[in-house]
């Protein structure tokens, strides 16, 4: 784990129905760590069942080291950390952060940037779009949001590119042909996506399938861990046993019975808390981004942020 940072909520403004912005300064007033576009924090949110960590992208100015700002959508099947932050995060509350970790960098010496965002998936396409109006770089944004209200940011996205930002709102039913968007292009062009993981999958298949090297897509996805059967992690180094209830990851299990496993993501795609298996007496449920087939099929690997056991009990190499 990152080294964390003292912060407090110094302003949190309502966006649009169900998404918060929220502006994060040091609680000892000092300048914050540079970080580059495409980053995120992992936020230590003190929900009543204790700690919960959880992954957000940086939208604001990498250059302000005064304030980091965040944007967060309040989860339908939130786990508690999004329905906290709009329930019951206060201004002036302290929180912990971690440093900035960015699995989603710009490609800088790309001919022409092609910038996608789905839903709240437009934070981190905001910072990309900053540094490239710094930069002076060729690119364009396209934006796919539900409805006019919910396309947040796109004023300073507008700021930042102008008549290079196109719009997709889905009330309308306009809808990003991702044939066309990716039709044409010259080589050296570089195309970047931050949304719902169908979009995700479907920009992907398209990019391969029209000859796009995977060098030249890249995307950006937290998972959340999903819930399942209670099971119990025997930890192989000392013998020690682990429960993890229905709505826990293993992540957080291992985390409150006091081991220190490693993570960067907290959401299936970085591979930072890779874990090798011992033992298992039951199926591996995978939620990950980061194995192959052919790694989860040997039943020796497991993600603990998003993966856990269908019942019985795990040994892992920790």
């Amino acid at each position: 784990m990152s080294a964390e940072i003292g912060v407090v909520f110094s302003r949190i403004i309502e966006l649009a129905p169900g998404i918060r912005e929220f502006w994060l300064t040091r609680d000892d007033g000092g300048e914050l760590p540079a970080y580059s576009g495409g980053s995120h924090i992992v936020l230590s949110l003190p929900l009543p069942g204790g700690v919960r960590r959880t992954p957000y992208s940086l939208v604001g100015d990498p250059n302000d080291r005064r304030k980091w700002r965040i944007a967060v959508r309040r989860q339908e099947q939130s786990r508690g950390g999004s329905a906290w932050l709009h329930e019951g995060a206060r201004e002036g509350q302290a929180i912990k952060i971690s440093t900035p970790v960015n699995l989603f960098p710009m490609a800088r010496l790309a001919r022409h940037h092609i910038l996608v965002a789905g839903g709240i998936g437009v934070t981190p396409i905001v910072s990309h779009a900053r540094e490239l109006a710094r930069l002076g770089a060729s690119f364009e944004v396209h934006y796919a949001h539900r409805a006019p209200e919910f396309g947040v940011l796109l004023y300073e996205l507008r700021q930042l590119a102008g008549d290079r930002v196109r719009c997709y709102v889905t009330s309308r039913g306009e809808t990003i042909d991702f044939r066309q968007l990716l039709g044409g292009r010259p080589l050296g062009t570089h195309a970047y996506l931050c949304g719902p993981q169908g979009m995700v999958e479907d920009f992907h298949q398209t990019a391969r399938a029209m000859g796009w090297p995977d060098t030249h897509v890249h995307s950006e996805r937290f998972l959340a861990p999903p819930p399942g059967d209670p099971f119990t992690v025997r930890l192989a180094r000392s013998g020690r046993e682990v429960a993890v209830g229905a709505g826990q990851s293993m992540l957080e299990a291992l985390e409150a019975a006091g081991a220190e496993p490693p993570f960067l993501c907290r959401g299936g795609a970085c591979g930072q808390c890779e874990t090798s298996v011992v033992a298992c007496d039951s199926d591996i449920q995978h939620n990950d981004l980061f194995l192959s087939q052919a790694e989860r099929d040997s039943g020796r690997k497991i993600m603990p942020c998003v993966s856990r056991l269908a019942g019985g009990c795990i040994t892992i190499n920790l």
